[in-house]
């Protein structure tokens, strides 16, 4: 093999927090290589839809970690030098019945509480919203500062910016095995030559346990699959993105009112309208190793789910369908962390549904982590080492 190439500190991944963590550390002047066994953006962040999301947070830590994530995507939307389709409409959750009424004003109160800019809705306001609601709903929250971008365009716009910063990024050079040497330098072996670096970011999502084994270190991260329809408006449906209260539920492993096929699949209504006058429709949670194939039930599943808040969306048209995975935790935090058994090794993955709300905020806690400067958030909930604690305790 030929000699080398030398980067202060090497990324392996480069999909959303790949950039994101190139983009912070190339802007503080770190020496950044950036290793993506494909093309950039061609795994999970280029199969999600684009949301910045703090309504969908558990209040504290999580939607604290979500607004300062938003806050810097606001900077971005202005400093980057190419648009990534970056709107600031906010976001709302909408109630079948009494119960998840009950429930919203509860998750507002704590929000208010927290700081952030939440608010209830009723029926009245769901009619201002849209036309398209179903009569039968009774109102609902919203979250002002939710935004929205193409997660495929602000990559490879934190990328680009990385790249004139003096980042160099290898694409399809896929990492075969990760080690130290001798002297403490790790020594990076792929498809594309050998790589060395002081300190390494793995930001694989859901293949950053392979990453981890290599060094021997057990990362608890898995796939969880969600499906979503693209479907083309004829009117405007909405101007910002809705889910039901059930999604919130769902995602944290709750019971909903709902029939056996929507609970089996995870399904609940996530309405999204894009820049290109287009929606995305989701979506489902299942977990079925590394298949990205479409289920046509649960697309069934999903098209039945949004006819029942949106009941004029049964005669559009579908453009396509499509599937990808979130790196999910037991615990719905990602891991964004220092090992502490293996120095110089850090991991920025787990996100699950969150990657492209958070990657922001990650890449720049691991700019400061790897500087060694006091952290934008506090990093003790996203430690690696917690989910010992747990097996331990």
């Amino acid at each position: 093999m030929t000699n080398s190439i030398h980067g202060d500190v090497v990324v392996i991944g480069g999909g959303i927090m790949g950039a994101a963590v190139a983009y912070y550390c190339s802007k503080a002047g770190i020496d950044i290589t950036v290793l993506e066994k494909k093309e950039i953006a061609s795994g999970t962040s280029s199969r999600c839809d684009g949301n910045i999301l703090a309504i969908d947070k558990d209040p504290g830590f999580d939607s604290q970690m979500s607004l300062k994530s938003q806050q810097l995507v606001h900077e971005l939307g202005k400093k980057l030098d190419i648009p990534f389709e970056y709107r600031n409409p906010g976001s709302i959750l909408v109630c079948e019945n009494d119960m998840e009424m009950e429930a919203a004003q509860k998750w507002v109160n704590q929000q208010q509480e927290a700081g952030l800019d939440f608010s209830m809705l009723d029926r009245e306001d769901l009619r201002n919203e849209s036309d398209y609601f179903a009569d039968d709903l009774y109102g609902g929250l919203a979250c002002k500062t939710d935004a929205t971008v193409n997660p495929y365009m602000f990559t490879y716009a934190m990328f680009d910016s990385a790249n004139k910063l003096g980042a160099k990024i290898h694409t399809n050079t896929e990492v075969i095995n990760l080690s130290k040497d001798a002297s403490g330098q790790f020594v990076i072996e792929t498809n594309n030559g050998s790589f060395t670096a002081h300190k390494v970011v793995n930001a694989c999502g859901i293949w950053a346990p392979y990453i981890g084994e290599m060094v021997d270190v057990d990362i608890p991260i898995q796939p969880r699959k969600g499906q979503l329809i693209v479907a083309s408006r004829q009117h405007p449906v909405g101007l910002r993105k809705v889910m039901e209260f059930g999604y919130l539920i769902s995602k944290f492993g709750g019971k909903r009112q709902v029939d056996a096929i929507t609970e089996k699949y995870g399904v609940a209504l996530v309405f999204e309208p894009t820049e290109s006058q287009n929606f995305l429709i989701g979506s489902s949670r299942e977990f079925v190793g590394f298949d990205v194939k479409v289920n046509h039930e649960i697309t069934k599943n999903i098209a039945k789910r949004a006819v029942r808040f949106f009941p004029k969306m049964a005669e559009m048209t579908v453009i396509r369908t499509y599937a990808g995975l979130r790196p999910w935790t037991e615990d719905h935090l990602p891991i964004v962390s220092h090992v502490e058994e293996v120095p110089g090794f850090y991991v920025a993955a787990g996100h699950e549904g969150d990657g492209i709300s958070l990657a922001a905020v990650t890449g720049k806690v691991i700019e400061e982590m790897i500087s060694e400067q006091e952290t934008s958030i506090p990093i003790d909930p996203l430690r690696i080492d917690r989910f010992k604690e747990r097996v331990s305790s």
